[in-house]
Protein backbone atom coordinates (compact mmCIF):
# COMPACT_ATOMS: atom_id res chain seq x y z
CA UNK A 1 0.00 0.00 0.00
CA UNK A 2 2.45 2.36 1.08
CA UNK A 3 5.04 1.93 -2.41
CA UNK A 4 2.01 2.77 -4.16
CA UNK A 5 0.87 5.63 -1.69
CA UNK A 6 3.91 7.74 -2.14
CA UNK A 7 4.29 7.99 -5.56
CA UNK A 8 0.39 9.00 -6.53
CA UNK A 9 0.74 12.11 -3.46
CA UNK A 10 4.02 13.23 -4.49
CA UNK A 11 2.33 13.39 -7.85
CA UNK A 12 -0.99 14.97 -6.97
CA UNK A 13 1.24 17.51 -5.25
CA UNK A 14 3.52 18.41 -7.87
CA UNK A 15 1.17 19.08 -10.37
CA UNK A 16 -1.15 21.24 -7.83
CA UNK A 17 2.01 23.19 -6.95
CA UNK A 18 2.27 23.48 -10.72
CA UNK A 19 -0.60 24.90 -10.88
CA UNK A 20 -0.47 27.51 -8.49
CA UNK A 21 3.01 28.52 -9.93
CA UNK A 22 0.92 28.40 -13.35
CA UNK A 23 -2.01 30.75 -12.39
CA UNK A 24 0.01 33.16 -9.92
CA UNK A 25 2.81 34.05 -13.14
CA UNK A 26 -0.87 34.17 -15.68
CA UNK A 27 -2.24 36.30 -12.92
CA UNK A 28 0.97 39.10 -12.57
CA UNK A 29 -0.14 39.74 -16.77
CA UNK A 30 -4.22 39.83 -16.03
CA UNK A 31 -5.17 42.78 -18.03
CA UNK A 32 -2.90 43.46 -20.40
CA UNK A 33 -2.52 43.01 -24.07
CA UNK A 34 0.62 41.16 -25.88
CA UNK A 35 1.27 41.29 -29.56
CA UNK A 36 4.35 40.09 -31.86
CA UNK A 37 5.72 42.68 -33.90
CA UNK A 38 8.55 42.11 -36.57
CA UNK A 39 11.15 44.82 -36.67
CA UNK A 40 12.88 43.44 -39.89
CA UNK A 41 13.82 40.03 -38.86
CA UNK A 42 14.25 41.38 -34.96
CA UNK A 43 11.17 39.37 -33.24
CA UNK A 44 9.37 41.95 -30.59
CA UNK A 45 6.65 41.48 -28.14
CA UNK A 46 4.61 44.72 -26.80
CA UNK A 47 2.74 44.72 -23.99
CA UNK A 48 0.44 47.38 -22.87
CA UNK A 49 -2.65 47.80 -20.87
CA UNK A 50 -6.22 47.50 -23.58
CA UNK A 51 -6.63 50.83 -23.33
CA UNK A 52 -3.66 52.71 -23.58
CA UNK A 53 -3.23 56.44 -24.80
CA UNK A 54 -0.72 59.16 -24.96
CA UNK A 55 2.07 56.66 -23.35
CA UNK A 56 5.53 56.68 -22.88
CA UNK A 57 7.13 53.48 -24.52
CA UNK A 58 10.21 51.47 -22.85
CA UNK A 59 12.48 49.49 -24.95
CA UNK A 60 14.01 46.06 -23.30
CA UNK A 61 17.37 44.18 -24.07
CA UNK A 62 17.97 40.93 -22.54
CA UNK A 63 21.71 40.24 -21.88
CA UNK A 64 23.98 37.63 -23.31
CA UNK A 65 22.26 33.99 -23.98
CA UNK A 66 18.80 35.85 -22.70
CA UNK A 67 15.61 36.22 -24.27
CA UNK A 68 12.71 38.34 -23.92
CA UNK A 69 11.20 35.61 -21.66
CA UNK A 70 14.14 36.77 -18.99
CA UNK A 71 12.46 40.17 -19.18
CA UNK A 72 9.00 39.68 -18.51
CA UNK A 73 9.07 40.81 -15.15
CA UNK A 74 9.88 44.55 -16.24
CA UNK A 75 7.95 44.41 -19.30
CA UNK A 76 4.62 42.93 -16.78
CA UNK A 77 5.56 45.73 -14.24
CA UNK A 78 6.32 48.46 -16.58
CA UNK A 79 2.67 47.88 -18.53
CA UNK A 80 0.72 47.44 -15.57
CA UNK A 81 1.83 51.25 -14.98
CA UNK A 82 0.35 52.69 -18.25
CA UNK A 83 3.91 52.35 -20.67
CA UNK A 84 4.23 50.34 -23.80
CA UNK A 85 6.76 47.90 -23.67
CA UNK A 86 8.60 46.51 -26.26
CA UNK A 87 10.94 43.73 -25.49
CA UNK A 88 12.86 41.68 -28.18
CA UNK A 89 15.38 39.29 -29.03
CA UNK A 90 18.98 40.38 -30.01
CA UNK A 91 20.27 39.21 -33.03
CA UNK A 92 21.98 35.76 -32.69
CA UNK A 93 19.48 35.43 -29.56
CA UNK A 94 16.32 33.49 -28.69
CA UNK A 95 14.15 33.34 -32.16
CA UNK A 96 16.23 35.92 -33.70
CA UNK A 97 17.42 34.42 -36.90
CA UNK A 98 20.31 36.77 -37.69
CA UNK A 99 23.63 35.83 -36.10
CA UNK A 100 25.79 38.12 -33.75
CA UNK A 101 28.91 39.09 -36.05
CA UNK A 102 31.60 41.86 -35.85
CA UNK A 103 34.29 41.92 -33.94
CA UNK A 104 33.20 40.62 -29.77
CA UNK A 105 36.00 42.54 -28.68
CA UNK A 106 35.26 45.84 -30.94
CA UNK A 107 33.27 48.47 -29.76
CA UNK A 108 33.13 49.51 -33.67
CA UNK A 109 32.24 45.38 -34.18
CA UNK A 110 29.37 43.54 -32.29
CA UNK A 111 28.30 46.56 -30.03
CA UNK A 112 27.78 48.87 -33.66
CA UNK A 113 25.68 45.93 -34.92
CA UNK A 114 23.72 45.66 -31.78
CA UNK A 115 23.27 49.60 -31.30
CA UNK A 116 22.14 49.71 -34.91
CA UNK A 117 19.38 46.50 -34.58
CA UNK A 118 18.28 48.62 -30.96
CA UNK A 119 17.66 51.69 -33.01
CA UNK A 120 15.94 50.54 -35.43
CA UNK A 121 13.23 48.45 -32.65
CA UNK A 122 13.14 51.68 -31.22
CA UNK A 123 12.09 53.61 -34.72
CA UNK A 124 9.33 50.64 -34.76
CA UNK A 125 8.38 50.90 -30.84
CA UNK A 126 7.72 54.71 -30.70
CA UNK A 127 5.34 54.40 -34.18
CA UNK A 128 2.55 52.02 -31.96
CA UNK A 129 -0.35 52.99 -31.44
CA UNK A 130 -0.66 54.57 -27.97
CA UNK A 131 2.65 55.90 -28.04
CA UNK A 132 3.27 59.41 -27.15
CA UNK A 133 6.85 60.00 -28.21
CA UNK A 134 8.75 60.16 -24.78
CA UNK A 135 11.33 56.96 -24.19
CA UNK A 136 13.02 55.06 -21.83
CA UNK A 137 15.61 52.21 -22.53
CA UNK A 138 16.30 49.17 -20.40
CA UNK A 139 18.56 46.20 -20.40
CA UNK A 140 20.76 43.90 -18.72
CA UNK A 141 24.06 43.03 -18.50
CA UNK A 142 25.56 43.05 -21.90
CA UNK A 143 22.85 45.22 -23.19
CA UNK A 144 23.36 47.55 -20.69
CA UNK A 145 26.37 49.01 -22.78
CA UNK A 146 24.25 48.82 -26.04
CA UNK A 147 21.24 50.83 -24.23
CA UNK A 148 23.62 53.57 -22.29
CA UNK A 149 25.39 54.19 -25.85
CA UNK A 150 22.46 54.61 -27.84
CA UNK A 151 20.73 56.84 -25.33
CA UNK A 152 23.72 59.12 -25.08
CA UNK A 153 23.47 59.10 -29.62
CA UNK A 154 19.45 59.44 -29.26
CA UNK A 155 18.35 62.53 -28.41
CA UNK A 156 14.99 60.50 -27.92
CA UNK A 157 16.12 58.78 -24.84
CA UNK A 158 14.08 60.20 -21.70
CA UNK A 159 15.47 57.88 -19.26
CA UNK A 160 17.91 55.04 -18.84
CA UNK A 161 17.65 52.03 -16.59
CA UNK A 162 20.86 49.79 -16.13
CA UNK A 163 20.74 46.14 -14.65
CA UNK A 164 24.03 44.77 -14.09
CA UNK A 165 25.57 47.29 -15.49
CA UNK A 166 28.92 47.79 -17.17
CA UNK A 167 30.11 50.51 -19.92
CA UNK A 168 33.17 52.61 -20.41
CA UNK A 169 30.69 55.24 -21.85
CA UNK A 170 28.78 56.69 -19.48
CA UNK A 171 29.86 59.97 -18.07
CA UNK A 172 29.13 62.30 -15.35
CA UNK A 173 26.40 63.97 -16.79
CA UNK A 174 25.47 61.06 -19.61
CA UNK A 175 23.32 59.33 -20.60
CA UNK A 176 20.40 61.40 -19.06
CA UNK A 177 18.62 59.70 -16.10
CA UNK A 178 20.31 57.32 -15.73
CA UNK A 179 19.75 54.11 -13.12
CA UNK A 180 21.48 51.61 -12.21
CA UNK A 181 20.50 48.06 -10.51
CA UNK A 182 22.80 45.43 -9.17
CA UNK A 183 22.06 42.23 -7.41
CA UNK A 184 23.90 42.76 -3.36
CA UNK A 185 25.89 39.23 -4.68
CA UNK A 186 27.37 40.96 -7.78
CA UNK A 187 30.34 42.16 -6.21
CA UNK A 188 32.57 43.51 -9.15
CA UNK A 189 29.60 44.94 -10.75
CA UNK A 190 28.12 46.70 -7.52
CA UNK A 191 31.33 48.79 -7.26
CA UNK A 192 30.78 49.61 -10.79
CA UNK A 193 27.58 50.85 -10.54
CA UNK A 194 28.68 53.32 -7.18
CA UNK A 195 31.99 54.15 -9.49
CA UNK A 196 29.21 55.74 -11.90
CA UNK A 197 26.92 57.37 -9.28
CA UNK A 198 30.49 59.33 -8.09
CA UNK A 199 31.01 60.64 -11.53
CA UNK A 200 28.24 62.99 -10.72
CA UNK A 201 29.24 63.24 -7.21
CA UNK A 202 31.99 61.76 -5.20
CA UNK A 203 30.39 61.23 -1.72
CA UNK A 204 27.29 59.70 -3.32
CA UNK A 205 25.85 56.61 -1.99
CA UNK A 206 23.69 53.91 -2.78
CA UNK A 207 20.07 54.92 -2.99
CA UNK A 208 20.93 58.17 -2.79
CA UNK A 209 19.16 59.95 -5.84
CA UNK A 210 21.42 62.59 -7.67
CA UNK A 211 19.80 65.84 -9.71
CA UNK A 212 16.08 65.84 -10.67
CA UNK A 213 14.51 63.22 -12.69
CA UNK A 214 12.05 65.25 -13.91
CA UNK A 215 14.33 67.53 -15.21
CA UNK A 216 16.65 65.00 -17.23
CA UNK A 217 19.39 65.69 -14.30
CA UNK A 218 18.54 62.51 -12.39
CA UNK A 219 20.82 59.82 -11.69
CA UNK A 220 20.43 56.96 -8.74
CA UNK A 221 22.38 53.09 -8.04
CA UNK A 222 20.61 50.79 -6.38
CA UNK A 223 21.08 47.58 -5.14
CA UNK A 224 18.49 44.61 -4.89
CA UNK A 225 19.41 42.35 -1.88
CA UNK A 226 20.29 38.71 -1.58
CA UNK A 227 20.40 37.99 -5.63
CA UNK A 228 23.11 37.99 -8.37
CA UNK A 229 23.40 38.27 -11.85
CA UNK A 230 20.20 36.26 -12.88
CA UNK A 231 17.79 36.94 -9.47
CA UNK A 232 18.59 40.94 -9.80
CA UNK A 233 15.63 40.03 -13.12
CA UNK A 234 13.57 39.02 -10.59
CA UNK A 235 13.90 40.88 -7.47
CA UNK A 236 11.10 42.73 -6.45
CA UNK A 237 13.40 45.63 -5.69
CA UNK A 238 14.52 45.80 -9.29
CA UNK A 239 10.35 46.31 -10.29
CA UNK A 240 9.65 48.68 -7.65
CA UNK A 241 13.14 50.96 -8.61
CA UNK A 242 12.23 50.72 -12.10
CA UNK A 243 8.85 51.81 -12.23
CA UNK A 244 9.18 54.61 -9.48
CA UNK A 245 12.15 55.76 -11.38
CA UNK A 246 10.47 55.94 -14.87
CA UNK A 247 7.83 57.14 -13.25
CA UNK A 248 9.37 60.72 -11.87
CA UNK A 249 10.97 61.14 -15.41
CA UNK A 250 7.39 61.12 -16.74
CA UNK A 251 5.17 62.20 -13.77
CA UNK A 252 3.30 59.08 -13.98
CA UNK A 253 1.53 57.74 -10.09
CA UNK A 254 3.20 55.00 -8.24
CA UNK A 255 0.74 52.77 -7.08
CA UNK A 256 0.16 50.32 -9.61
CA UNK A 257 1.58 46.57 -9.11
CA UNK A 258 5.15 44.95 -10.03
CA UNK A 259 5.43 41.38 -11.11
CA UNK A 260 7.01 39.06 -8.22
CA UNK A 261 7.83 36.26 -10.39
CA UNK A 262 10.98 34.94 -9.12
CA UNK A 263 9.58 32.52 -6.12
CA UNK A 264 6.61 31.54 -8.46
CA UNK A 265 8.94 30.13 -11.01
CA UNK A 266 11.30 28.53 -8.23
CA UNK A 267 8.28 26.52 -7.24
CA UNK A 268 7.15 25.66 -10.76
CA UNK A 269 10.79 24.50 -11.67
CA UNK A 270 10.72 22.34 -8.25
CA UNK A 271 7.67 21.00 -8.91
CA UNK A 272 7.86 19.95 -12.24
CA UNK A 273 11.50 18.79 -11.44
CA UNK A 274 9.81 16.15 -8.95
CA UNK A 275 7.30 14.90 -11.35
CA UNK A 276 9.82 12.86 -12.33
CA UNK A 277 9.77 11.33 -8.95
CA UNK A 278 6.81 9.37 -9.43
CA UNK A 279 7.22 8.52 -13.16
CA UNK A 280 10.44 7.19 -12.66
CA UNK A 281 8.59 4.31 -10.20
CA UNK A 282 6.58 3.14 -13.28
CA UNK A 283 9.80 1.64 -14.81
CA UNK A 284 10.42 -0.28 -12.18
CA UNK A 285 9.25 -3.47 -13.48
CA UNK A 286 11.55 -3.19 -15.71
CA UNK A 287 14.50 -2.76 -13.11
CA UNK A 288 17.89 -4.46 -14.23
CA UNK A 289 18.40 -7.77 -12.41
CA UNK A 290 22.21 -6.05 -10.47
CA UNK A 291 22.93 -2.65 -9.91
CA UNK A 292 25.77 -1.25 -11.21
CA UNK A 293 29.07 -1.93 -10.10
CA UNK A 294 31.06 0.68 -7.92
CA UNK A 295 34.64 1.02 -8.69
CA UNK A 296 37.38 0.75 -5.82
CA UNK A 297 38.76 3.91 -4.83
CA UNK A 298 41.55 3.94 -6.69
CA UNK A 299 40.03 3.53 -10.33
CA UNK A 300 37.33 5.59 -8.96
CA UNK A 301 40.13 8.37 -8.59
CA UNK A 302 41.59 8.01 -11.48
CA UNK A 303 38.08 7.54 -13.90
CA UNK A 304 37.42 11.20 -11.93
CA UNK A 305 40.28 12.93 -11.96
CA UNK A 306 42.05 11.85 -15.63
CA UNK A 307 39.79 13.42 -17.72
CA UNK A 308 39.38 16.25 -15.14
CA UNK A 309 43.06 17.15 -16.04
CA UNK A 310 44.27 15.60 -19.51
CA UNK A 311 40.76 17.18 -21.05
CA UNK A 312 41.40 20.88 -20.81
CA UNK A 313 45.52 20.10 -21.85
CA UNK A 314 44.72 17.70 -24.70
CA UNK A 315 42.55 20.67 -26.20
CA UNK A 316 44.53 23.65 -25.52
CA UNK A 317 46.73 23.77 -28.58
CA UNK A 318 44.22 23.50 -31.10
CA UNK A 319 41.74 26.70 -32.61
CA UNK A 320 37.88 25.20 -32.26
CA UNK A 321 36.08 26.90 -34.83
CA UNK A 322 33.56 24.81 -36.46
CA UNK A 323 29.75 25.99 -35.06
CA UNK A 324 28.35 29.12 -35.48
CA UNK A 325 28.00 29.62 -31.80
CA UNK A 326 30.34 31.27 -29.17
CA UNK A 327 32.20 28.42 -27.68
CA UNK A 328 29.48 26.09 -28.07
CA UNK A 329 32.17 23.63 -30.47
CA UNK A 330 34.97 23.98 -27.63
CA UNK A 331 32.40 22.44 -25.36
CA UNK A 332 31.02 20.04 -27.61
CA UNK A 333 34.35 18.88 -27.70
CA UNK A 334 35.21 19.08 -24.44
CA UNK A 335 32.23 16.88 -23.17
CA UNK A 336 32.90 14.57 -25.93
CA UNK A 337 36.68 13.63 -24.96
CA UNK A 338 35.83 14.29 -21.13
CA UNK A 339 33.43 11.44 -21.10
CA UNK A 340 34.83 9.15 -23.53
CA UNK A 341 38.57 9.07 -21.03
CA UNK A 342 36.19 8.41 -18.10
CA UNK A 343 34.14 5.87 -19.68
CA UNK A 344 37.85 4.12 -21.01
CA UNK A 345 38.61 4.03 -17.68
CA UNK A 346 35.34 2.31 -17.01
CA UNK A 347 35.64 -0.05 -19.44
CA UNK A 348 38.57 -0.81 -17.99
CA UNK A 349 37.50 -1.72 -14.58
CA UNK A 350 34.55 -3.74 -16.34
CA UNK A 351 32.28 -1.26 -14.73
CA UNK A 352 30.28 -0.71 -18.21
CA UNK A 353 27.56 -2.75 -19.62
CA UNK A 354 25.03 -2.89 -22.91
CA UNK A 355 21.45 -2.34 -21.86
CA UNK A 356 19.21 -2.12 -24.81
CA UNK A 357 16.35 -1.93 -22.41
CA UNK A 358 18.05 1.52 -20.86
CA UNK A 359 18.45 3.23 -24.23
CA UNK A 360 14.93 2.41 -24.52
CA UNK A 361 14.08 4.28 -21.77
CA UNK A 362 16.60 6.90 -22.38
CA UNK A 363 13.64 8.34 -24.99
CA UNK A 364 10.90 8.96 -22.83
CA UNK A 365 13.41 10.95 -20.21
CA UNK A 366 14.28 12.99 -22.92
CA UNK A 367 10.68 13.72 -24.25
CA UNK A 368 9.86 14.80 -20.55
CA UNK A 369 13.56 16.97 -19.47
CA UNK A 370 12.68 18.65 -23.52
CA UNK A 371 9.40 18.25 -24.11
CA UNK A 372 7.24 19.12 -20.38
CA UNK A 373 10.23 21.26 -18.95
CA UNK A 374 11.85 22.62 -21.79
CA UNK A 375 7.68 23.72 -22.64
CA UNK A 376 7.79 25.60 -19.30
CA UNK A 377 11.22 26.98 -19.47
CA UNK A 378 10.10 28.47 -22.63
CA UNK A 379 6.63 30.08 -21.76
CA UNK A 380 7.88 31.67 -18.22
CA UNK A 381 11.84 31.69 -18.23
CA UNK A 382 14.02 31.64 -21.21
CA UNK A 383 13.79 30.90 -25.09
CA UNK A 384 14.11 26.61 -25.40
CA UNK A 385 12.65 26.11 -28.99
CA UNK A 386 14.25 28.23 -31.45
CA UNK A 387 14.95 25.33 -33.67
CA UNK A 388 15.84 26.35 -37.41
CA UNK A 389 19.81 26.45 -37.67
CA UNK A 390 19.92 25.41 -33.89
CA UNK A 391 19.03 21.95 -34.24
CA UNK A 392 22.53 21.21 -35.97
CA UNK A 393 24.55 22.87 -32.51
CA UNK A 394 21.79 20.97 -30.41
CA UNK A 395 23.22 17.50 -32.62
CA UNK A 396 26.71 18.71 -32.12
CA UNK A 397 26.26 19.59 -28.68
CA UNK A 398 24.60 16.63 -27.60
CA UNK A 399 27.05 14.10 -29.83
CA UNK A 400 29.63 14.93 -26.92
CA UNK A 401 27.62 15.48 -23.82
CA UNK A 402 26.17 11.97 -24.39
CA UNK A 403 29.39 10.29 -23.39
CA UNK A 404 29.84 13.17 -20.75
CA UNK A 405 26.68 11.67 -19.30
CA UNK A 406 26.69 8.19 -19.46
CA UNK A 407 30.44 8.60 -17.06
CA UNK A 408 28.66 10.55 -14.94
CA UNK A 409 25.84 7.80 -14.71
CA UNK A 410 28.29 5.29 -14.31
CA UNK A 411 30.44 6.95 -11.67
CA UNK A 412 27.42 8.09 -9.56
CA UNK A 413 26.59 4.18 -10.22
CA UNK A 414 22.82 5.77 -11.80
CA UNK A 415 22.47 7.56 -8.03
CA UNK A 416 23.49 5.02 -5.68
CA UNK A 417 26.86 5.74 -4.93
CA UNK A 418 27.95 7.97 -1.90
CA UNK A 419 27.17 11.30 -1.73
CA UNK A 420 30.90 12.43 -1.66
CA UNK A 421 31.32 10.80 -4.99
CA UNK A 422 28.84 12.21 -6.71
CA UNK A 423 29.97 15.55 -5.35
CA UNK A 424 33.46 14.64 -6.60
CA UNK A 425 32.20 13.79 -10.05
CA UNK A 426 30.32 16.68 -10.81
CA UNK A 427 32.41 19.38 -9.17
CA UNK A 428 35.82 17.80 -11.20
CA UNK A 429 33.50 18.45 -14.34
CA UNK A 430 32.95 22.26 -13.71
CA UNK A 431 36.95 22.15 -12.62
CA UNK A 432 38.03 20.87 -15.81
CA UNK A 433 35.72 23.41 -17.87
CA UNK A 434 37.56 26.30 -15.80
CA UNK A 435 41.21 24.98 -16.08
CA UNK A 436 39.76 25.43 -20.22
CA UNK A 437 39.11 29.04 -19.31
CA UNK A 438 42.01 29.86 -17.53
CA UNK A 439 44.51 28.11 -20.30
CA UNK A 440 42.55 30.40 -22.59
CA UNK A 441 40.84 33.30 -20.84
CA UNK A 442 40.11 35.58 -24.03
CA UNK A 443 38.74 32.98 -25.93
CA UNK A 444 36.89 30.75 -23.87
CA UNK A 445 35.43 33.51 -21.46
CA UNK A 446 32.10 32.96 -22.28
CA UNK A 447 32.06 29.28 -20.53
CA UNK A 448 32.08 31.52 -17.56
CA UNK A 449 28.76 32.41 -18.25
CA UNK A 450 27.57 28.84 -19.06
CA UNK A 451 29.05 27.54 -15.78
CA UNK A 452 26.25 28.08 -13.52
CA UNK A 453 23.70 27.04 -16.25
CA UNK A 454 25.69 23.46 -15.97
CA UNK A 455 25.64 23.72 -11.99
CA UNK A 456 21.93 24.42 -12.24
CA UNK A 457 21.67 21.51 -14.68
CA UNK A 458 23.38 19.00 -11.82
CA UNK A 459 21.20 19.82 -9.01
CA UNK A 460 17.91 19.52 -10.61
CA UNK A 461 18.63 16.71 -13.37
CA UNK A 462 21.29 15.26 -11.45
CA UNK A 463 18.71 14.81 -8.91
CA UNK A 464 16.11 13.45 -11.46
CA UNK A 465 19.03 11.18 -12.72
CA UNK A 466 19.77 9.48 -9.83
CA UNK A 467 15.96 8.88 -9.09
CA UNK A 468 15.57 7.44 -12.57
CA UNK A 469 18.82 5.15 -11.45
CA UNK A 470 17.74 3.86 -8.57
CA UNK A 471 14.59 2.85 -9.79
CA UNK A 472 16.02 1.39 -13.18
CA UNK A 473 19.38 0.26 -12.01
CA UNK A 474 20.22 1.29 -15.46
CA UNK A 475 22.88 4.45 -15.84
CA UNK A 476 22.49 3.96 -19.76
CA UNK A 477 18.94 5.12 -19.31
CA UNK A 478 19.68 8.77 -17.90
CA UNK A 479 23.37 9.02 -19.49
CA UNK A 480 21.62 9.00 -22.64
CA UNK A 481 18.35 10.88 -21.90
CA UNK A 482 19.79 13.78 -20.13
CA UNK A 483 22.94 13.61 -22.32
CA UNK A 484 20.64 14.52 -25.05
CA UNK A 485 18.58 17.08 -22.77
CA UNK A 486 21.81 19.13 -21.74
CA UNK A 487 22.45 19.28 -25.58
CA UNK A 488 19.46 20.57 -26.55
CA UNK A 489 19.46 22.84 -23.65
CA UNK A 490 23.25 24.69 -24.47
CA UNK A 491 22.20 24.67 -28.16
CA UNK A 492 19.06 26.56 -27.19
CA UNK A 493 20.81 29.07 -24.80
CA UNK A 494 24.44 30.19 -27.17
CA UNK A 495 23.90 32.80 -29.01
CA UNK A 496 24.41 32.27 -32.97
CA UNK A 497 27.49 33.77 -34.31
CA UNK A 498 28.46 34.59 -37.79
CA UNK A 499 31.75 32.27 -38.87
Amino acid sequence: MGHRFWPWLVLIVSLALAGLSIFRLEQAGAGLVTSDLAVGETPVTVVSRPDVTDAPVVVIAHGFAGSRQLMIGFAQTLAQAGYIVASYDLEGHGRNPVPMSGDVASVDGTTRLLVAELGRVIDASLGLHGANGQLALLGHSMASDIIVRQAIADSRVDATVAVSMFSTAVTADAPANLLVINGAWETALAAEGLRVLRLSDPDARFAQTLGDPAAGTGRRAVLAPSVEHVGVLYAPTSMVETRDWLNAVFARPHDTPVAARGGWIALLIVSVTALAWPLAQLARPLRAAKPPKRLPRGAFWAASLVPTILTPLILWPFEIGFLPVLVADYLALHFALFGLIGLSFLARAGALRWDATGLLLALPIAVFCIGVFGSMLDIYVASFFAIGARIWIVLAIAAGAVPFMLADAYLTEAGRAPLWRVLVVRTNALVSLGIATALDIEGLFFLLLILPIILLFFVLFGTLGGWIGRATQRPIAAGVGLGVFLGWALGMTFPLFAV
